[in-house]
């Protein structure tokens, strides 16, 4: 997604897609830039102190405070055929100039980290293991408010797999299930890379709202249903049908926030 502004004569409105009677106004300077697509971290080359150590590949968010809890990166060439997760707390913030990802892990810290395995859900033995190895916070338990992790190591944890982890990957296609019926698929995530928190849907509707693209708030799921594939909205087909059109071309900055909430009119996160 890029961060810088592009403009687009009144006129030329259909080609970014379907025109809506909501207009962006992009307040010059006020992008928020650690609002970033996922798809388009998805390759961005994680640093550690002392090199390169991979590409991110994927990311695990709690489902429950749409939290990101972990990176999974690919560790490619350097050590062939292996993933790992990595916690946003080791992550600074993105370089979108180089497309890099700087840590505060060694390469031997990450070389010598748990493993990851194909399956999930990720059991909480390996969450522990990977808590203690990398001497991280453990963050169940506690308030989910960001990364505002607390240390706990003795408390008492379940032993069985995490079933609120999910993947991006796995969600990317699933279809949005509002009041009346099915009226699109995710198409990509957006996410608050201060926070690693899931801010919002980008929805692609060409399958009946032909060439749009619209975004809606995480906070406004109401549940997943992991067998159908369907992630469910308390919206109206006529709210998607004249919300704003998404341009991805274009910042998700504060003043096109507001404007959103006060068409969807919800209230606001912050």
């Amino acid at each position: 997604m890029e961060s810088k502004q592009s403009h687009v004569p009144p006129n030329d409105l259909t080609k970014i897609g379907t025109p809506s009677a909501f207009r962006l106004q992009v307040e010059s300077g006020k992008e928020t830039q650690m609002f970033r697509s996922t798809n388009e971290l998805n390759g961005y080359h994680v640093l550690a102190t002392d090199g390169e150590c991979g590409t991110v590949k994927d990311y695990l968010f709690d489902d429950e405070s749409n939290i990101v809890r972990y990176l999974v990166v690919d560790t490619g060439n350097w050590l062939p055929g292996r993933k790992v997760l990595v916690s946003p707390v080791a992550i600074d913030q993105p370089n979108l100039d180089t497309r890099e990802l700087p840590t505060v892990l060694s390469k031997e810290n990450i070389e010598t980290s748990p493993a990851l395995e194909d399956n999930l859900p990720v059991s909480r033995q390996k969450e522990v293991a990977l808590s203690s190895h990398f001497n991280w916070p453990m963050y169940w338990g506690h308030s989910d408010s960001g990364l505002d992790f607390h240390s706990s190591q003795t408390q008492v944890v379940e032993l069985e797999g995490n079933p609120h982890l999910r993947s991006v990957k796995e969600v990317i296609g699933y279809h949005i299930q509002c009041m009346e019926g099915t009226l699109g698929h995710i198409d990509d995530l957006i996410v608050d890379t201060e926070s690693w928190t899931m801010r919002y849907l980008v929805i692609d509707t060409k399958n009946w709202l032909p060439g749009k693209k619209v975004i809606i708030a995480f906070d406004w799921i109401t549940h997943f249903t992991w067998e159908d594939k369907k992630t469910h909205v308390d919206l109206t087909e006529e709210q998607v049908r004249d919300a704003p059109v998404y341009d991805p071309r274009l910042p998700v900055n504060r003043a096109y926030e507001v404007q959103l909430y006060d068409f969807y009119g919800r209230p606001t996160y912050w």
